[in-house]
């Protein structure tokens, strides 16, 4: 495995070996010294063309545990500024000597091109509206060890409520839920859904009232108004009002079902509740197991030997 771009490139089988990586790493993580030695010497860089506060910090702190060196590219204070091609920034970081690129870009398929331009392994953190892969992978590590499903996520119902749009994790959490064997549905406004859903293994709805109590995951997406060029939604009130979770929404849900978010949270628009009062809320383990799931992807890409290379301290 030389890049991880998309969701689409693997199978169910990569995905479970993947969780079951993740598995070691969160043990790593709660030693007293989260430190292994397993990538010392490798050098990864975060290039990141969009903000991010989760997805950046954990890689870093996902390389740092493994021992490898990184680098954060600061685009805003680079020689993007002054015309720099895409193609020329990574040349040039490449030269410095690189084993990974951690790369989030607001245009689509900007990771895939630029595995043309250097020998380095991509990771895609993100790009445009297509792909976030890592997100997947740790919202199936939450799902799997909040609902104790190591084997499969047959059977599973699975509600992804609100701007699928504009949304690459719905794009991704979609396929990584669907090769699992979960049942998926995507609940929103109309104006709120991809012109075309052909091939996606989802039903629609736009009642999310009526789904809540036969739901194993309620997944909650933030409303992105940055993405948007036109007024789709009456007014953010509305949308709280029909597709937030409210109290009242949270009390219809089985004493099972796990609460999700990507992050970061328009609180008042998709939850008008504090998570905290949730007890399925596993928000803040999303971010705990963020680590860990990346943690297990560098190392996937990047390390040599087996897993027990990762069992020492550094």
């Amino acid at each position: 495995m030389k890049h991880l771009l998309s969701i689409e490139d693997l199978s169910a089988a990569d995905i479970h070996a993947m969780l079951e990586l993740t598995d070691h790493m969160a043990e790593v993580s709660s030693r007293p010294i989260p430190k292994v030695p397993a990538l010392r010497g490798k050098n990864v860089v975060s290039l990141f063309f969009e903000d991010s506060t989760r997805t950046r910090t954990s890689f870093d702190t996902a390389a740092k545990r493994l021992s490898a060196d990184t680098m954060n590219f600061a685009v805003s204070s680079s020689s993007v500024n002054k015309g720099e091609s895409l193609r020329d920034t990574i040349e040039t970081i490449t030269a410095m000597g690189v084993d990974a690129f951690v790369v989030r870009h607001k245009s689509s398929g900007a990771p895939q091109m630029i595995t043309k331009w250097t020998n380095a392994s991509i990771v895609n953190a993100g790009d445009g509206w297509h792909q976030h892969p890592t997100q997947a992978l740790l919202d199936c590590y939450t799902i799997r060890t909040g609902l104790n499903r190591r084997d499969s996520f047959d059977g599973l119902r699975i509600a992804i409520v609100g701007d699928i749009k504009h949304s690459r994790v719905a794009r991704s959490d979609v396929q990584a839920f669907a090769k699992l064997g979960a049942h998926v549905t995507l609940v929103a406004p109309p104006t709120l859904l991809p012109p075309s859903l052909e091939g996606w293994p989802v039903e629609v709805s736009h009642d999310l009232d009526a789904l809540l109590p036969d739901l194993d995951v309620l997944y909650l997406l933030r409303v992105q108004r940055e993405r948007m060029d036109d007024a789709l939604l009456p007014s953010l009130a509305e949308y709280s009002a029909l597709y937030g979770l409210t109290h009242a929404r949270a009390a219809r849900l089985a004493p099972h079902a796990l609460v999700m978010h990507p992050g970061p949270m328009n609180r008042g628009v998709e939850i008008a509740v504090d998570p905290a009062d949730l007890p399925g809320s596993v928000i803040l383990q999303q971010v705990t197991n963020g680590v860990a799931v990346r943690m297990a992807v560098l190392f996937t890409l990047l390390g040599s030997g087996s897993v027990s290379s990762i069992g020492a301290s550094a």
